[in-house]
């Protein structure tokens, strides 16, 4: 699953590929919300990103991603 964390003040935003479920992210960033603590996600690749709730601007839930095989046009 693709997410995208924009953080206030920063003109970047995070990128990565979840395994989690879309509703378990969603869960996951309600509960950060709710306690104002911080939202915690770990990539395909078992990187970790912590982000303190009250920094978040956005956090973008996007479809599953597919693995592709070959080469595209």
């Amino acid at each position: 699953m693709e997410v995208k964390i924009g953080i206030q003040q920063s003109a970047r935003e995070i990128a990565l590929e979840s395994p989690l479920s879309a509703d378990e992210i969603a869960s996951a960033v309600s509960a950060a919300l709710a306690d104002g603590g911080v939202l915690t996600l770990d990539d395909e690749k078992g990187r970790r990103v912590i982000v303190p709730a009250d920094r978040l601007a956005y956090v973008e839930i996007g479809a599953e991603a597919s693995r592709r095989v070959g080469f595209g046009t």
